[in-house]
């Protein structure tokens, strides 16, 4: 009797979904989402938004980039909840006092 093999999937494996390894691509992936959760958790406290802000900014620089060098739709999805995540900690921080808000001026 044929039975189906089970193979483990690790987060690399649904990233790299066509069989080829992207170390790039899955980097740039990681640290938008990193970056994106940075920016929306430094929004909890109002006193934080330079640092909200500019991971926010980052974040969304990062995530566009890693959309035009992405390779497959796992990287693509990964890319746009932390571009959604860096844009919202951003617009947040910039409400709290923006980029420079009380250093420059």
């Amino acid at each position: 009797m044929a039975q189906a093999a089970r193979t483990q999937r690790s987060l690399l494996s649904l990233l790299n979904s066509d069989g080829k390894e992207h170390p790039v691509e899955n980097t740039v992936a990681f640290v938008t989402v990193a970056l994106g959760a940075l920016a929306i958790f430094t929004t909890l406290s109002s006193s934080l938004h330079l640092v909200s802000s500019w991971a926010g900014l980052i974040g969304i620089g990062t995530g566009l980039w890693g959309q035009f060098i992405s390779s497959t739709t796992g990287e693509r999805f990964l890319l746009i909840i932390g571009l959604g995540a860096s844009a919202v900690g951003f617009f947040l921080g910039m409400a709290h006092g923006g980029l420079f808000g009380g250093v420059l001026g």
